[in-house]
This record gives C-alpha cells, sequence and structure tokens, in this order.
C-alpha cells in the first residue's frame, strides 16, 4: 500500500538511487523503511534456501536483494524488465549476473537453475500461469520456487481491486496455492509475516494502525511528524515475524514451493 502513494519520477542514474515510482522499495529512506524492512525480510530468512546454489530473481528490482542472495549462492542471475533497473543493478551490485527479459517468457534454458526467488512481484503480472509454468520449466528437478505477496485479505481488504494501482491481481493463500499448484509445483510451506510486539505497540501508539499512519501522511503532502519518521526509520526485520499459522491474518504470504523429482 505504501507503494500506491508515492509519486512517479524520472530513472536514475545507475549509481544514483532508483527513484520511488510506486512499483518497488528501495534501501536509504526513511519514510519508507517499513516497508522496505517487511519486504527484506522474506530474503534475510530465506537466505539459507539459496547457499551454494544457482539462483535466478525474476524481478530482481532495485537489486538489493540479489545482493545479498549473492552473499551465499554459487552463481545469481537477476532479471528485471525495466532498463533503468538493470542498469542500476549492473553498476551497484557486480556480484548479481544482471538481464533483462520478460518474466513472461524468462530467457534461461530448462532445467538451468536450482532456485527461482520471486519476492513482492506476481502481484503486478498480468499472466501469473504463465510465470510460474516459466519457473518450473527453468528449475531443475527438486529445484525451488521461493515465493512473497501481498495477502490481499489484510492489504485490501473487502476490495474486489487492488487499491494499488500497479498491481493487477493479488490473491490470498489459497488462490496462491492454487495457482502453484496448477503450475506443477508442490506447495511445502505457507507461511506469513506478522507484526511483532514493538510493531504491535507502535500500531497502538499510532491510532491503532502504524500502517495507516504512514498512508495518511504520504497522501497529505506533507512532511511528516518527527516521532511517526524516527518510528518508521527505526524498524527492522527483526520487527517482524514470519511463520506459518493464522495464515490468513498475516500481512504479507511467502510460499515455498518445490518441483517433482524425476
Amino acid at each position: 500500500m505504501s507503494e500506491a502513494v508515492i509519486p512517479a519520477a524520472s530513472v536514475a542514474a545507475p549509481h544514483e538511487p532508483l527513484p520511488l515510482t510506486g512499483e518497488r522499495t528501495v534501501p536509504g529512506i526513511a519514510e519508507e523503511n517499513y516497508w522496505f524492512r517487511r519486504h527484506e525480510i522474506a530474503y534475510a530468512r530465506l537466505l539459507d534456501r539459496c547457499a551454494g546454489r544457482t539462483v535466478l530473481e525474476a524481478g530482481s528490482g532495485e537489486g538489493y536483494g540479489a545482493d545479498m542472495i549473492a552473499g551465499v549462492a554459487e552463481r545469481v542471475i537477476g532479471l528485471d524488465y525495466d532498463e533503468g533497473a538493470v542498469a542500476h543493478v549492473r553498476a551497484r551490485y557486480p556480484r548479481v549476473e544482471m538481464i533483462q527479459g520478460n518474466l513472461a517468457e524468462l530467457p534461461l534454458d530448462d532445467e538451468s537453475v536450482d532456485v527461482v526467488v520471486n519476492f513482492q512481484v506476481i502481484e503486478h503480472l498480468w499472466d501469473q500461469a504463465q510465470f510460474l509454468r516459466e519457473c518450473l520449466r527453468v528449475l531443475r528437478p527438486g529445484g525451488h520456487l521461493l515465493i512473497s505477496t501481498p495477502n490481499r485479505i489484510t492489504f485490501s481488504p473487502g476490495r474486489d481491486t487492488p487499491l494499488n494501482p500497479f498491481h493487477t491481481r493479488e490473491l490470498n493463500a489459497a488462490e496462491l496455492t492454487e495457482l502453484l499448484v496448477e503450475a506443477g509445483f508442490e506447495v511445502t510451506d505457507m507461511l506469513g509475516v506478522h507484526h511483532g510486539a514493538s510493531l504491535k505497540a507502535l500500531d497502538a501508539k499510532h491510532g491503532g494502525s502504524f500502517i495507516d499512519a504512514q498512508i495518511e501522511r504520504a497522501l497529505a503532502g506533507q512532511p511528516w511528524p518527527a516521532d511517526l519518521t524516527a518510528d518508521v526509520a527505526a524498524v527492522t526485520i527483526d520487527d517482524f515475524d514470519l511463520r506459518a499459522g493464522e495464515i490468513d491474518a498475516s500481512l504479507d504470504l511467502v510460499a515455498i514451493a518445490e518441483k517433482a523429482r524425476h
């Protein structure tokens, strides 16, 4: 939801921070820190799944996640459709082998990677089923797809269309599971991102919803109150919980899906 209220900006030069266009979150911006950390937790908690493996990050965006993976993986291929993002990653994160391409037709050979990472991307795609079939194709037998996406139930509650204008279709846990199974995957884990104790305290402090407090200030187009800015800037991944259970109450869904072994 934060992404939906950030105005578009022009593409930055490769060595400058990528702008907030509404489609991605980027590191190093105090007012964006809550959303950045909420995305980052999936990378941090699932890094061990990438250790020593050949990994494709499909939809790598700013590239910070692919670079995190590069710290443990044997090889990391980043893929993004946006020319500015591709140039940025190549300049800033040289450990990532960055290529430009369409997620609906992955420019990789069959059975060429061990892990596909797709965090906070599938909700932007028009043909989600086609993308998942492509993930299955490029994975080696026994390989894993790691995927995260906003939980429709809590992200756009009571709505038939997403709040975020860059999202084409948001999913709940049952819908994500159905898509993965229909594409040929076995879903081995379905986890949810939740507020931990410190973020629950900030919910109470900021009128019942820390998220809504941020969105209201962004929509107002005025400087943020100092206490809200400080609270947002101080958020870390340890303020979130990633766990099974209460999946329909989660903020984001994190699924681990496996391609069958021959």
